[in-house]
């Protein structure tokens, strides 16, 4: 029974990540694929949040004040704060840290797939020196890859209160609280003398605030004690847990991650240094040549789980065009979830290419 469940796990945690190389202007159109997303969301208004602006003017919209998890999209706002704090000289994003201080967090099976695609990427890029890799390039491969042992680890550089800070700093209105991933992980260990039923009603009375602070205490335990993370069950981790978890994640709207986008795309809000570490690590699109000829800048964040798929861009033509979006997916089934990764590149590169395709785009 325990390998069976460790099994099913895997099959979970196992996320394909080629397409976040490919997913822009310059990947291959696929009428089909790209209607398939979008049928999907018009077929699914409940399990869905769009906001699409251009030039500030709203050109879609379905469910855009709706509360949705946002899986590893949040840490947009952990970019920023590397992005600050790297113009201020607080942090220096060119120093060397060891790959060791960042497997403090790591939680095998759960990061897995993430973790150790960004570590293959990494070397085949010979980032890695002497055991060794760079802030900056250890902040791009957090947008990349999204691994969760990547954003705890910087979460925790940076100071989470700090990160926090950037919600007001953005006037977000609609935004729960950001925490340690690896450290909400240890909340659904089952008691002694308990019961799965048990402890799931027992998280679902919890405020926003006390499972954070949970969270963040775990967190400091995984930092101070090795032996800590080897308390995690996997395979006590169950499917039920596992969507509680999800449902648990820091969450907003679309309409709030179109806020922080606009703002991103016009330059604005935070320090005008700080975008070009930004465009070191949020604006990874415009390494394509193709896109430098087509942008003035574009950047994006994919976020996903196996019931989550999350999708933030914003991008400036050469004319002057900008667009900002948000697309939040929700309560999928994981075949779903694969399904819609599968198809959201081909949805990107009809949309920003295919001015009838984009004005098709309504809800």
């Amino acid at each position: 029974m325990k390998l069976l469940l460790l099994s099913k796990l895997r099959l979970l945690f196992i996320l394909p990540i080629a397409f976040l190389f490919t997913n822009d202007a310059t990947a291959q159109l696929d009428p089909a694929k790209a209607d398939s997303f979008y049928n999907f969301i018009k077929n699914n208004p409940t399990r869905s949040a769009v906001y699409i602006t251009r030039n500030d003017t709203v050109i879609a919209r379905l469910n855009e004040n709706k509360m949705m998890p946002l899986a590893s999209t949040v840490t947009i706002l952990v970019a920023v704060e590397f992005a600050q704090q790297s113009t201020h000289e607080m942090i220096n994003e060119n120093a060397f840290v060891p790959l060791s201080d960042l497997e403090k967090f790591y939680i095998p099976l759960i990061d897995s797939a993430s973790y150790n695609s960004w570590l293959d990427y990494a070397k085949a890029n010979k980032e890695i020196k002497d055991g060794s890799i760079k802030l900056v390039d250890i902040a791009r491969g957090m947008i990349l890859f999204g691994s969760y042992t990547i954003a705890d680890y910087l979460m925790d550089l940076l100071g989470f209160d700090a990160v926090k800070e950037n919600i007001a700093t953005f006037k977000l209105k609609q935004h729960t609280a950001v925490y340690p991933f690896a450290g909400s992980l240890f909340t659904y260990h089952i008691p002694k003398k308990s019961s799965e039923d048990k402890l799931l009603k027992s998280l679902a009375k919890y405020s926003d605030k006390k499972y954070s602070m949970e969270a963040y205490y775990n967190h400091l335990d995984i930092k101070q004690d090795s032996t800590f993370k080897e308390t995690f069950r996997a395979d006590k981790f169950t499917p039920r847990l596992m969507k509680m978890w999800n449902d648990n994640l820091p969450s907003s709207t679309a309409k709030e991650y179109v806020t922080i986008a606009s703002a991103l795309n016009n330059r604005e809000v935070i320090d005008e240094d700080a975008y070009f570490p930004i465009g070191e690590i949020l604006e990874i699109p415009m390494e394509k040549k193709e896109n430098q000829r087509l942008y003035k800048h574009f950047g994006k964040k994919i976020g996903k789980t196996p019931y989550i798929l999350t999708w933030v861009f914003y991008l400036t033509q050469k004319d002057g065009t900008r667009f900002d979006a948000a697309i939040f997916l929700n309560d999928l089934a994981p075949a779903e979830e694969r399904k819609l990764e599968d198809w959201q590149p081909a949805f990107e590169a009809q949309f920003l290419s295919d001015p009838v395709f984009r004005n098709k785009v309504r809800f």
